[in-house]
């Protein structure tokens, strides 16, 4: 069942929807282990893998050592041989140890094998800022993924997609990188840290449905339609664009990459060449971020369409400073001046 159909749903957060996905898949297919440092017992440090670990076992759901390189590695073999291990790395700040078996083997098992081995693996890895995480638990590094030939990125913006694109990627015969802004696992954030929190069981996209469902890869979502301007976002990025817009009275085309590569390039172009104007907004830093190739993207397939300079809204080239948290973070204002600068060229 490809969108969940009339299946029965239930409010769920994005931990809660994730939860659900890896119970979908753990119950489905016996192949499908989970583990990562914390995980079982515990129930990971957002408890994204609670009560798992009780219901399937220690072999199905276990704790791993702090080892990053040796948590991928070993999901490499398990995948070369046939399982499906889901793996979490607690913070995406700590996967660069792990880097090596994620470019060199994960991502490189099935050329180099010419087939005759896939790695059908996901890695789960909570990212972005807007917690007072510091530079050590605020990072969002997919751009360093997206160079890499072999592997998926893929990072939801909702309990709904979460899901729903969580079991894909297991499905999936290849390694994806699967990125979770933690800022969303309890409700969307538009960027305004001084107003009241929203849970999701005020947001539509907290309704998820119960049992199994699929969000297809490389399908972006128009989450906001619009005629002067597309904003091109992922993650968290989506709620602070839909705030700057609301609150510009630019009436902007906003985009949910959901698959950030490969991506769904028809659906950009379509949009860019409608509305003749475009920004991009990410969380990463500006330099070599992913907003650069996206840039490229656009101009290539949109040139003749464009009616103003592309803008980019990022964070800076710095780490992610702690005391200010929301200078670095790319809040409304920001896009909002970006908006009106495109209806201004």
């Amino acid at each position: 069942m490809p969108d969940g159909g009339n299946m029965k749903t239930t409010q769920m957060t994005m931990i809660q929807a994730l939860r659900s996905a890896m119970d979908v898949m753990l119950e489905r297919d016996n192949n499908v282990v989970l583990f990562g440092q914390d995980v079982g017992y515990f129930g990971g440090v957002f408890r994204c893998t609670e009560g798992l670990q009780k219901k399937y076992g220690k072999s199905r759901v276990f704790d791993s050592p702090i080892s990053e390189g040796g948590i991928i590695g070993a999901a490499v073999g398990m995948g070369a041989y046939g399982l499906r291990p889901v793996v979490e790395i607690q913070f995406a700040d700590y996967v660069y140890p792990g880097i090596d078996q994620i470019v060199s083997e994960a991502a490189r098992l099935r050329f180099r094998s010419v087939n005759d081995f896939t790695c059908p693996m996901t890695m789960r890895m909570p990212c972005g800022g807007g917690i007072y995480g510091g530079q050590t638990h605020s990072q969002s590094p997919e751009a360093m993924f997206t160079q890499v030939c072999g592997i998926r990125t893929v990072m939801p913006s909702n309990p709904y997609d979460a899901k729903g694109l969580l079991i894909a990627c297991i499905e999936n015969d290849d390694p994806v990188i699967f990125l979770e802004p933690k800022r969303l696992y309890n409700g969307p954030f538009d960027g305004h840290h001084d107003k009241p929190v929203v849970p999701w069981s005020k947001h539509p996209k907290g309704e998820v449905p119960e049992g199994y469902y699929t969000v297809p890869l490389e399908s972006a979502a128009i989450v906001r339609p619009g005629s002067e301007v597309t904003v091109i976002a992922y993650g968290t990025m989506v709620y602070v664009s839909q705030a700057a817009a609301e609150e510009s009275g630019v009436d902007a085309e906003i985009i949910d990459l959901r698959s950030i590569w490969p991506l769904d390039l028809d659906t950009l172009v379509e949009s860019v060449k409608k509305t003749g104007r475009c920004v991009i907004v990410h969380e990463a830093t500006r330099t070599s971020g992913f907003g650069a190739e996206l840039m490229a993207l656009v101009q290539e397939n949109c040139f003749y369409h464009l009616e103003a300079p592309i803008e980019r809204v990022t964070g800076w080239d710095t780490p992610y400073p702690h005391a200010q948290e929301w200078d670095y973070f790319p809040v409304p204002a920001r896009v909002a001046t970006a908006l009106k600068k495109t209806l201004q060229g």
